[in-house]
């Protein structure tokens, strides 16, 4: 029986997957239909980026899963018409790059990197880093891409401390949960990293109250989702030098404006969200692999928690 699979997403994505999503079907065994235009009631499985003109499901009539391009859900999750089984994309290029953007970005903040690459104004400046073992680091997140940078994290010597709202255990790393054990974490945090998911229960968590729980000059980078951070909190624990330093992957408003005050202040560093992104070659076996179950019966992988969100 022939898979109908909708592509849902923007034209140049399209034109990016249509060949090794193809390929990693064949490879995978599924006899498939892919297309960009197939008739509401005839479609099994919809390969699906929020900011496609599908946003009503109710008229895809036999639809079995939604097979999501991004890692985040967020715009998706909580559509009312959606109603069948909802998978993430988590995928092994995607994660590799997310560990080397932060390990990338811990490492230069540990060593102090900026003072050296900005600051070739013919002083010499002498000053020797800590050794990895007396930085703590701290990530908000254990989620796929959070395990896998702290694992890294820990790896190189660093003592890294992790927070999850449900208590998880890792190796190497002293994990924390709920609301009791945020403030604990964030005590430990020379290096805050945020790889949290945008839910209600995360919009503006790291606000004033949380951003004075940690140590005093640490920074702090946020490669998960804009809307973590009370922004004006931030600034203002910048500008205290509550903070050392903010380096920020995302933000509220995408592409972030060029008025915001973030592009001009000296304690930030901005990048257009290049942490990690989607590997079409990689993605479409992590998508083929899931038409696969699907077809054949067999539980689909990374399905999302309807109610938690992600």
């Amino acid at each position: 029986m022939t898979a109908n699979i909708l592509f849902a997403a923007t034209a140049n994505r399209w034109a990016e997957y249509e060949t090794p999503l193809s390929e990693a079907l064949r490879e995978a065994g599924v006899a498939f239909d892919l297309r960009t235009d197939f008739p509401p009631d005839e479609v099994d499985y919809i390969v699906y980026a929020p900011n496609s003109e599908v946003q009503d499901f109710k008229p895809y009539t036999r639809l079995k899963a939604v097979l999501n391009l991004w890692a985040g859900v967020e715009d998706v999750v909580f559509n009312p018409t959606l109603s069948v089984p909802l998978a993430r994309m988590v995928d092994h290029g995607l994660t590799q790059g997310m560990v080397e953007w932060v390990t990338g970005h811990v490492l230069r903040h540990h060593l102090g990197m900026d003072a050296h690459i900005l600051g070739q104004d013919g002083q010499w400046r002498t000053e020797v880093p800590p050794l990895a073992q007396d930085r703590r680091v701290t990530i908000l997140g254990l989620g796929e891409l959070g395990r896998a940078c702290a694992d890294s994290l820990a790896r190189l010597g660093f003592p890294v401390s992790g927070w999850s709202r449900s208590a998880k255990s890792l190796p190497d790393v002293t994990t924390y949960h709920g609301d009791d054990g945020l403030a604990e974490a964030l005590s430990r945090a020379d290096i805050l990293v945020l790889l949290l998911p945008d839910t209600p229960d995360t919009t503006d968590l790291v606000n004033a109250d949380r951003l004075a729980q940690m140590p005093e000059g640490a920074v702090l980078i946020n490669p998960g989702r804009g809307t973590l951070i009370d922004d004006t909190a931030l600034i203002e624990a910048l500008d205290s030098g509550r903070l050392g330093h903010a380096t920020l992957d995302v933000f509220r408003t995408e592409p972030l404006l060029p008025v915001h005050p973030f592009w001009a202040h000296p304690k930030v560093t901005v990048t257009p969200h290049i942490a990690s992104a989607t590997r079409a070659d990689s993605a479409s076996r992590v998508i083929a692999e899931n038409v696969r179950r699907g077809e054949a019966g067999e539980p689909l992988l990374h399905l999302v928690n309807r109610d938690l969100g992600y």
